[in-house]
């Protein structure tokens, strides 16, 4: 049986804000963990490649970009890249979810356009554009509070590989959950504005690394009987504002503060990887979710942690 929208608005809402609740205290309590310094690190053109790839692959599927991108390049021994890097990188991203949706964008907003002009609001490209402009807001409203309240907070201990890790179990039984209770009967064309506020409300449970904006919002869609299709479809919709606003904020501090010790040719290669494997990765998940479940993402998340945690508690990984 599905959550009831109120059960799950309520769920969501003390959900996030939790995010400034915790954050609060981080900086003060909690340890900070080795980080990679200021600005964008020194690469060459195949690691670039390669986590370009990372992103790509990872951004779009319910499995964490952020966990990805912070260990695998740990793991092959060239260190964390920074966020300055993945900023930058994230821009081939936003440039693959507006090429792929650039169809379905202009036709809402031209729907939207006409029904204002007559005035119908029950017209499902103004319910559904309207849904994605409300549902950014959460996002921004706690992104800008923690950016406020800890302006360091991009290497805050939330950014440790174990607390990744611990996000990615989390986030792996909750979609599980919404696999065995998601009826999954409702379409794209049955979308409503309510819709857009419950999954922002998830999206906004992304700004803690390793949770997954992909995942948050593709489990919220479920939870509220969205077919799987639909979910990611309108996860990506929904998506786009956050991904733009986010990664040119990002990268209009890095080119204010320069460049640091990355090459021009490095960086672009991995901008153009991560469009290629993001876009790869958006029209894969749709064809994937029209006749499979988000089993194989849920077991993979679930592993993922494990495994990392156990790691790190070997003392094979450094929780950096």
């Amino acid at each position: 049986m599905a959550l009831s929208k109120r059960q799950l608005f309520l769920l969501l809402s003390a959900a996030s804000a939790t995010i400034s609740v915790v954050a609060v205290p981080i900086k003060v309590l909690a340890t900070q963990p080795n980080v990679a310094a200021d600005g964008v690190q020194q690469m060459n053109i195949f690691q670039a490649l390669v986590l370009g790839f990372v992103q790509g692959a990872t951004e779009f599927l319910p499995i964490s970009s952020t966990a990805h991108l912070k260990v695998v390049p740990v793991l092959l021994g060239w260190g964390d890249p920074g966020v300055a890097f993945t900023a930058v990188i994230q821009l081939g991203s936003i440039a693959a979810v507006l090429w792929y949706f650039w169809g379905d964008l202009t036709q809402l907003l031209t729907g939207a356009t006409k029904a204002i002009a007559r005035s119908d609001f029950q017209d499902n490209d103004f319910r559904v554009t309207l849904g994605i402009l409300i549902g950014t807001l959460p996002i921004v409203f706690f992104g800008l509070l923690i950016k406020k309240l800890i302006p360091d907070f991009d290497n805050s201990p939330l950014r440790s590989i174990g607390a990744i890790a611990i996000a990615s179990i989390f986030m792996s039984l909750l979609l599980g959950i919404a696999e065995k209770l998601g009826t999954r009967k409702r379409e794209f064309s049955q979308l409503v504005m309510s819709d857009g506020i419950l999954m922002g409300l998830a999206q906004s449970l992304a700004l803690i690394p390793g949770v997954s904006r992909s995942g948050s919002t593709l489990t919220a869609g479920l939870f509220i009987g969205l077919e799987r299709a639909t979910a990611a479809r309108f996860s990506f919709l929904l998506g786009i504002p956050a991904i733009t606003l986010a990664g040119l904020v990002e990268c209009k501090d890095i080119f204010q503060d320069g460049l640091g010790d990355a090459g021009i040719v490095p960086l672009v290669a991995g901008v153009l990887s991560a469009a290629v494997f993001s876009y790869i990765a958006i029209a894969g998940l749709l064809r994937f979710l029209k006749t499979r479940s988000t089993w194989v993402f849920i077991w993979y998340r679930l592993v993922f942690g494990v495994l990392i945690l156990g790691a790190i508690g070997a003392g094979l990984l450094k929780n950096v």
